[in-house]
This record gives C-alpha cells, sequence and structure tokens, in this order.
C-alpha cells in the first residue's frame, strides 16, 4: 500500500539595459547580460570529466568527508572554461564584489521595457501527448485604445464602497452629457477608464450621496457632497498588448491588462462582495456552519491573463469564511459555545468576545424604521445594568437602561450582559447587545481553528467533474455577452474551457538496496510501496529513548509500539537496536523541559558521554504547544533528533503508518530511501555531467492579525551528488512579511578577523564541499512562495546574494545558476478530455501524475509551465507552475521539465510523487518548523490562558527595531533533514 505524505502533529520590479553584445552572445539562447557598468573580471568555473563508476560507489555510501579546518573552495586543477557571458548580476575581481549597477523602476509585473527573464527555449517534447481542459476563457482584444483618468474626491473617502457610490451617481447624472456616453470603469480609488476620450481633458462635478450607514428605511436620510474632479492621464496602447501577446515583443504592457482586468470586475463589484480578485455571494451556493459564528460563502475568482492563445480570463471557484449576520446576541452564544442568557461571563469570555467583535459592523435593531451601522471598537467592562453615562455638560448621569427606555421605548432585557462599545474612545457609545445584528457580508480575516478549517475544506473540496462544471455555471451566470462594462471597451468572452495540448512524462525508475527482492522500481500512476524493498542507505540506531508524555498510553503499550516500530526499520533496510537506552520515561506534557533535560542526561551518563542518537515521543492527540517545544528544545539546546507520535497511531499500530514513520527516521539520522537510476548512472541532463547543488528556498509569513512575529526564511541544499537525494536546511527570522531572503549572504566586522562573509547560501555551499568533497560547478535554485508582482525584485536580490556568496568562497568562483520559481497559489486547473475515458484520469478522477503543459496557458514568451506531478487524492489537483527567471545552464523545456517531474519522486517522507519539487517542499517544512523555535510568552489578551504567542521584535543599539534572530540549530541536526 502506498505511503501517503503525513504530519507528525497536528507577489520593485527592475527594469535593465542590456549592454551591446558581440553577435556571437546575441545569438545565444539567453538575453545578453543586463549590465550597464563595465565588468571588472570575467568569472570563471571548472569543469571537470564526468565521474567515473567507483567515484560513484563511494559517494553512494556517503562521500569522501573532508577533515581540513580550512573551508576555501580551492581552485581546480583542471582546465577551466568561461562560464556562458549572459551571466552575472555581479562579477569578481579577486575576493572583491564589483555590482552592477541596475536601473531599478518600482511598479508591477510586465511593465518593464525590457524584463530580461530567460524566454522559452522551445516547447518540450517528451513524453505522451493528450487533450486537457484549462478553465481559462479566451477573449477578445478591445480594437479601441483605452483612456486613464485620474480621479480626485473631496473630502477624501477611505472606503471603497462610498467612492464606487459617488462615480455611479456622477455617472447616472452626467453619462449622456458631459460624459459623452461614455460607460466608464472605476477602481474604487484614483483611477477611471474609458474606451474612447471622454470630451474634456480636466472637469469638475459635484454629487451629492445619501450616507449609507445612516440606515433611515422610511423619512428623510443624510445627505452629503461631494467634488469629484477628472482629469485625463494617458492613453494605452493595445497595439502594443496585441503584440505581446503574439510573442513579438517580450514586455507587456501591465497597465492595459489592468484596465481590462478592472472593465470585466466592475459588473461583479456592483453584484457581489469583492475580496482581493474573487467574488463571494450567500446565494451562489447555501452557506454553510464553520462553528464560532462563522459561515462559508461561495464564490468564484476572475483575472486577465497574457498567453499564448491570447487574452485570457481566468475562472476558478473560491470559498472564503464571513461572519454569520446573526443578532449579537446569539453570534456570541456561537462563539463561546454556551447559553449566555441565563450564566454570567467570565473574564475570558468577554476578552474572547471583544476579541470576536472588534472591528466587525453591527446595525441597530430598536428604532422601527432606523437601521443605522456601526463599527464595534469595544466591549464595556461593566454589565449594562452599571453603565452610567454624562448627558449634559453639568455631567448630569443616567443609565444606559433609562436612556433606551425613554428616548426609545425600548426595555432592556439582559442587563448582566457588557455593552457594545461603538465610535471613539473619547466619545463612545453604548449599544446594548440585544439592539444590535451583525451586517451582512463581512469576511472573517483572522486565523481560523482546526475544526473551521475543516469544516471550509469540506466545502471547497469539489470532484474535477463537479468543478469543471461549477465553473461553466460561473461563466453563464456572469453573461459576459450581456455585459454593458465588456460591451463598452469591445470585449466578447468565450463560454468555452481552453483544450490544451498536454504531454504525459514517464516516471523515474526508483533505485533500491541490493539486498532487497526488488532492488529498484517503476511507480504506477505516481505510487509505489515498500514491500519486497530495503532503503538504499538503511542507517543504524544503536542508542534510543522514549519519552510518553500521553496519560493514556500505559508503558506495557508504549512499549509494544516501539518494539514494532523498531522491527518495521528492519525490515525496511535499517539496524534498530531492539533495547532503549533507558527505560521508556513517562511525563507531564506541561514539564516537557524538565523531561527532555532528564532523558538527555541520564541517557548520556548510562552510554558513558555518548550522546543518544534518536529520541521518539509520544504525545496527546490535542497537544498544544507540546509539540513545538519539544522540536525547540531538542534540535536548538540539546541537539537531539527526535520522532513524535500521536496517541492514537501508537494504539491503531498500521504497517502503513510504521512504514511511514520509518522513512523519515532514516532520512533524520543521515539516510537515504531511494534515489533515482538515472542519478547513479549519472544520466541526468545537465546534473550528471558536473557536480551540481540544488537549493530549494521559501519564506512563511505571519497569520493575519499577528502583526509583530517575524517572516521565516528557509533554505535547503543537497548535500550528495549524483545522485541529489539528502538536503540540509538552514533557518532564520527577518522582518514582518519580508519576501526577500535577507540572510542569503552577508557580512559583518569582527575586531580580529575584520570583515567576515556568511549567509545561509554560503554555509550550505562549505557543507556540500565537505560532504561531497567536490565544490558545485553548477546551482539549480527553486524558490516557492513568490507572486509575479515580486518577481523582479526577488531575482535581482538573490541572485545578486548567490553571486556574492560564491564570490566570497573563492576569487573567480561563479558557477552558472538556473533561478525557477515555484507557484502553487494560482488558479489554473487542468481537467481530463474527457471524464468517462479511465485511462486518462486516476482514481480520484484528476488527471495524471506527470501532465506538463507549456503552450497556449502559459506565458506568451517567458519560460514557464504547468506540472501536475501527483495523483489526487481528493478534490480537484492543483498543478505546480514554474517559472524559469534565469538559466545561464542553457536547459531545455524536457531537461528542465522532466528533472523537476522526477524529483518529484524522492520526496523522502511518503512512497508517492508529491506536488512541489521536493527542495521547495522541504524549505517549507524547515521554515514552518523554524517557526516553533522563537522565544514563547503568555499572551495576555486572549480567551485561552497558557496559549502561546511568538515575540519578534527588539530593540537595538541605535534605538532602531530589529528581528530577533532564532536560536541557533545544533551542529548535528543542520547536518541531517531534522525538518521530514
Amino acid at each position: 500500500m502506498p505511503i501517503r505524505p503525513m504530519k507528525e502533529t497536528s507577489e520593485t520590479h527592475l527594469l535593465i539595459k542590456p549592454k551591446h553584445l558581440p553577435k556571437a552572445v546575441q545569438n545565444g539562447k539567453l538575453p545578453p547580460t543586463p549590465a550597464t557598468t563595465t565588468v571588472a573580471a570575467q568569472t570563471q568555473a571548472s569543469s571537470p570529466s564526468p565521474p567515473s563508476k567507483n567515484r560513484s560507489r563511494r559517494r553512494n555510501r556517503g562521500g569522501r568527508k573532508s577533515d581540513q579546518g580550512d573551508v576555501c573552495m580551492r581552485p581546480s586543477s583542471r582546465p577551466r572554461k568561461p562560464p556562458p557571458q549572459n551571466a552575472p548580476l555581479a562579477a569578481v575581481s579577486g575576493t572583491e564584489i564589483v555590482t552592477v549597477n541596475h536601473q531599478m523602476q518600482m511598479g508591477v509585473r510586465g511593465s518593464s521595457k525590457n524584463s530580461n527573464f530567460a524566454p522559452r527555449p522551445g516547447f518540450g517534447q517528451l513524453g505522451t501527448k493528450c487533450i486537457v481542459k484549462a478553465n481559462h476563457f479566451l477573449a477578445d482584444l478591445p480594437t479601441k485604445d483605452l483612456n486613464h483618468y485620474d480621479v480626485t474626491i473631496t473630502p477624501e473617502v477611505s472606503s471603497k464602497s462610498v467612492n464606487r457610490a459617488i462615480i455611479a451617481e456622477l455617472v447616472r447624472l452626467y453619462k449622456e452629457s458631459d460624459l459623452g456616453t461614455r460607460l466608464p470603469a472605476y477602481d474604487g480609488r484614483k483611477s477611471l477608464y474609458t474606451a474612447g476620450e471622454l470630451p474634456f481633458t480636466w472637469k469638475e462635478f459635484n454629487v451629492k450621496i445619501f450616507d449609507e450607514d445612516d440606515g433611515i428605511i422610511n423619512g428623510p436620510r443624510r445627505e452629503r457632497s461631494y467634488k469629484v474632479a477628472i482629469k485625463f492621464v494617458a492613453r494605452a496602447n493595445m497595439h502594443h498588448l496585441g503584440e505581446f501577446l503574439a510573442g513579438k515583443r517580450a514586455d507587456g504592457p501591465q497597465e492595459a491588462l489592468q484596465i481590462l482586468d478592472i472593465v470585466l470586475r466592475e459588473l461583479s463589484v456592483k453584484r457581489f462582495c469583492p475580496v482581493g480578485r474573487s467574488f463571494f455571494s450567500p446565494d451562489i451556493r447555501t452557506p454553510q456552519r464553520l462553528g464560532e459564528g462563522l459561515q462559508s460563502w461561495c464564490g468564484f475568482y476572475q483575472s486577465i491573463r497574457p498567453t499564448q492563445m491570447g487574452l485570457s480570463l481566468n475562472i476558478d471557484m473560491a470559498s472564503a469564511a464571513f461572519i454569520e449576520p446573526l443578532p449579537v446576541i446569539e453570534f456570541v452564544a456561537q462563539l463561546l459555545g454556551k447559553d449566555v442568557l441565563s450564566k454570567p461571563l467570565s473574564d475570558s469570555d468577554r476578552i474572547k468576545i471583544k476579541k470576536g467583535l472588534r472591528g466587525v459592523k453591527v446595525e441597530v435593531t430598536h428604532r422601527a424604521n432606523v437601521r443605522r451601522k456601526y463599527r464595534v471598537a469595544g466591549l464595556t467592562t461593566q454589565p449594562t445594568r452599571e453603565l452610567m453615562f454624562p448627558v449634559d455638560e453639568n455631567s448630569t448621569m443616567k443609565s444606559v437602561i433609562e436612556y433606551f427606555q425613554e428616548m426609545y421605548g425600548f426595555t432592556i432585557q439582559h442587563t448582566h450582559l457588557p455593552c457594545l462599545q461603538v465610535g471613539n474612545q473619547k466619545k463612545a457609545s453604548y449599544l446594548p447587545m440585544e439592539a444590535c445584528k451583525i451586517v451582512e457580508g463581512q469576511r472573517y480575516t483572522k486565523r481560523l481553528n482546526e475544526k473551521q478549517i475543516t469544516a471550509l475544506l469540506k466545502v471547497t473540496c469539489q470532484r474535477p467533474r463537479d468543478r469543471e462544471n461549477d465553473i461553466l455555471k460561473t461563466v453563464q451566470h456572469n453573461a459576459y455577452d450581456q455585459d454593458p462594462y465588456a460591451k463598452e471597451f469591445g470585449m466578447n468572452i468565450s463560454e468555452k474551457l481552453a483544450s490544451v495540448e498536454a504531454r504525459i512524462l514517464p516516471a523515474p525508475w526508483l533505485k533500491y538496496h541490493e539486498n532487497g527482492k526488488e532492488k529498484d522500481c517503476l511507480p504506477q500512476v505516481g505510487q509505489w510501496n515498500m514491500m519486497n524493498k530495503k532503503m538504499i542507505n538503511g542507517m543504524t540506531v544503536s542508542r534510543w529513548a522514549c519519552v510518553n508524555f500521553s496519560r493514556s498510553v500505559q508503558e506495557n503499550v508504549a512499549r509494544g509500539f516501539c518494539n514494532e516500530l523498531g522491527q518495521m526499520c528492519e525490515v525496511s533496510g535499517m539496524e534498530f537496536n531492539p533495547e532503549p537506552v533507558i527505560p521508556i520515561y513517562s511525563a507531564r506534557p506541561d514539564q516537557v523541559e524538565k523531561a527532555l533535560k532528564h532523558v538527555y542526561h541520564t541517557a548520556m551518563n548510562k552510554t558513558k558521554g555518548k550522546e543518544l542518537e534518536l529520541l521518539l515521543a509520544i504525545l496527546p492527540d490535542n497537544n498544544g504547544s507540546l509539540y513545538g517545544d519539544l522540536k525547540r528544545i531538542c534540535e536548538t539546546e540539546l541537539g537531539l533528533i527526535s520522532q513524535c507520535c500521536l496517541t492514537k497511531h501508537v494504539f491503531k499500530i498500521s504497517k502503513q503508518y510504521l512504514a511511514n514513520v520509518s522513512l523519515k527516521i532514516n532520512v533524520k539520522m543521515g539516510g537515504r530511501n531511494t534515489v533515482l537510476l538515472d542519478a547513479i548512472s549519472c544520466r541526468i541532463p545537465l546534473v550528471s555531467d558536473i557536480p551540481t547543488i540544488i537549493f530549494g528556498a521559501d519564506v512563511t509569513h505571519p497569520e493575519n492579525g499577528e502583526e509583530s512575529s517575524p517572516s521565516i526564511a528557509a533554505v535547503v541544499a543537497s548535500q550528495d551528488w549524483p545522485e541529489v537525494t539528502k538536503y540540509a536546511g538552514l533557518v532564520c527570522a527577518q522582518a514582518h512579511r519580508q519576501e526577500l531572503i535577507q540572510d542569503l549572504y552577508k557580512t559583518w566586522q569582527d575586531p580580529v578577523r575584520g570583515t567576515v562573509s556568511g549567509g545561509m547560501i554560503r554555509d550550505l555551499l562549505i557543507s556540500f564541499r565537505k560532504a561531497t568533497g567536490q565544490k558545485p560547478l553548477r546551482i539549480i535554485f527553486y524558490r516557492d512562495g513568490v507572486s509575479e508582482g515580486q518577481f523582479y525584485q526577488v531575482l535581482l536580490y538573490e541572485l545578486d546574494a548567490i553571486r556574492k556568496a560564491c564570490a566570497s568562497l573563492e576569487p573567480n568562483y561563479q558557477p552558472p545558476v538556473t533561478f525557477i520559481v515555484v507557484q502553487k497559489r494560482h488558479h489554473t486547473r487542468l481537467f481530463a478530455n474527457n471524464h468517462r475515458d479511465k485511462s486518462s484520469t486516476d482514481r480520484s478522477g484528476n488527471i495524471l501524475p506527470g501532465t506538463v503543459v507549456d503552450t497556449k496557458i502559459c506565458h506568451p514568451t517567458e519560460f514557464d509551465f504547468y506540472l501536475c506531478s501527483h495523483a489526487g487524492i481528493q478534490g480537484t489537483s492543483r498543478p505546480a507552475h514554474y517559472h524559469v527567471l534565469w538559466d545561464e545552464n542553457n536547459f531545455t523545456a524536457d531537461g528542465i521539465q522532466s528533472l523537476t517531474n522526477n524529483l518529484c519522486y524522492t520526496y523522502a517522507r511518503c512512497t508517492r510523487s508529491v506536488s512541489v519539487v521536493p527542495p521547495a517542499y522541504y524549505a517549507h517544512l524547515a521554515a514552518f518548523r523554524a517557526r516553533f523555535y522563537m522565544e514563547p510568552e503568555i499572551m495576555q489578551d486572549n480567551g485561552s490562558p497558557g496559549k502561546k504567542s511568538t515575540k519578534s521584535t527588539t530593540v537595538g543599539d541605535h534605538g532602531g527595531v530589529g528581528v530577533k534572530p532564532l536560536p541557533a540549530l545544533k551542529e548535528n541536526v543542520k547536518r541531517v533533514m531534522f525538518y521530514c
């Protein structure tokens, strides 16, 4: 039975002017050097001959260790060849970096005059050809030029919906006269767009609209007056966009694309509740309760994209959590999960209500013809019966109960409940909870709990055929052919899904140990199993211990589980001592640090100073912060490799679970489970010929609402060649929501050594050298988590850091780099052309693993592709989108596509191909793990006492706020795949 991935627990861009280069360089595959200054010295790289078979075998056993203290990358005695001349963003003279002078311009993706990303080198040919459908709908390009006008509204308004109401009223009043019958599209802020010119270049209008929050149903409503100035700014050239879509020019006119996106969103903004690029409504599908006063709303995502087939409208289904429009008392009862009318509220209840309602918009229900809206600022500390407030300048006090009775004839029933505080702190107004109802259409932006996430996933999880049908229904319901804005701008949208030519790449052969019955394996439909196979490099566990934090697990049950796990490790190809160093130690979850240190020191005494190799930990199923605390203490304080197991698995003892855990233990011990047969046969193009290091990098950001927590960056790198299976990982904390990885390369001043170089890239290059005895002569860098708007900025900064890190190790050391962005958070879905044809789908009805698309729905000129490398389990598979931004290694389309697909079969934690290339996956795991390393502090202001938050900021020597560094990983932890 195949083993699935398992959890242990619970978008600045760059404007580059190329200098004139000889024809020989210009005719190459890649763009010329993006330099505007003279490069100080040409970079060089060694190019040794392909490795011999003997060297392969030696590396298979773990490689030659370098015992020299000197970590400098020594010049090779082999002849050198110059690197590709299009390469450097920074060049080297001795050890000094001469950084190329780039012209920078802030903006959005696609608007530069010369993007200088790697162009597509051709289309892939490998694999079995087939047809798939994509949720892209062809859109006609408008024939008229589009005009951009600046909008200034006085007095200034912060609400987009009020801005829209003002412009809608202006269009209603003046469309047939001053606007020359034009129907403009408006972005809700400062920009207005028309198809054809307005009869003026500047004009001011007076507009009156009713206050949207006064809530008067019958009777006079409050009117507000605004001045609206409209001024011509620029004209967007449709011819330029047409040439870009036809692949005749490399720069996309982003403004034209933005205008068309706004045009097609205009009607939906009026009909639905807009959230980012998506639209939601309770009428699309009946909302489902998620618990604690939340409900799921269904909706759709919509975006205009430039593709090879022309303009494409990408439509996908979406779901989001909204606050249920309940009477406030009912919301509070759901939030707390108890009856609030009869029982008094505790302090923690009040804190939870305050957090749940702060910023939420409510409307009053105690006045017959007035439904005025207010935003909740807080909660009173006193119950309603005790609340008094001054009613005149003489500070005459009146109770809230009296005021509502005399003013509105409203008798407050539940006087033991606090009041909602609305308005500002200086002039707070009190509203009884029973006189308020939550306004419909408010998205919940804070973190969902696990039950709510599970409930939301049930709603969003759709089989491919159902999702395809819903997308088609959405397009028909939106009726773009009847859209007055689409008509005004001359846009027609197809109602058919795009048919795209795809290819199914073959699965790679996997190599297992010679001692097993099956020495190699060809996965079937993205999966295989460990039956009759042994790990190619099974490690030995001689010294281990077990700590049991679960009250319900008796010692004999824990002992039986450890025996079964040890036997599974043996069967899988490891050597596992059946006896622990010390007896199984039981401890309370709140004594985690004490327990771990006790086990560590007791075991050390027993083994006369030899450290434990593995710590097994049995955890309660719901263990709060225990898992994170255990990992932090083990990996940053004690240097222990640990494997956590939940109580439910200890009792169940399934063979699949044990096999899964044994895979994890082996790689944490420094072993390999399997390798690509082509890797050890040295048959992988542009990997097997010369020592190649593959990096994965990711940045994870804190949840919404965590405004002080840092972002965590992680970088992993392969430590074996030619196998490229083992990945060492490093992590660092950086500024809140900073996407550029700050610690890739850094220098600092040491009082003794002077300027010292360091950083994650440098350290991983050094550890590769130590592990393999060779320096990397090629770098492949998979970067996860970058949105399109950040491509230029990330490429410029991080490629420069890679260059500097290499140059700091050895003069003229500049291995060629291929920089690939991996995206999972996109909305392209691929469907089988015929859902009834079982040979073209996997068991879940999804497209087959290995399906790759690089035509039609991909970028008109750049080097990108969609790859669905995994078999679906439930729901609709999401292909990964790979975008090669920089390529000095001159990969062909087939080369990078097949390498990426093959690597997806080497993921250490399961016997399935995974959806994202493993180095990027591992970087994500490492970054997620590192969030547990931050110094915990008990939050003062939440409803669950003892819940931990993370503190991130420190005040520097000069009074500036910096990011507190993470505690360092212990050396023995760094070397292995501790994050698995």
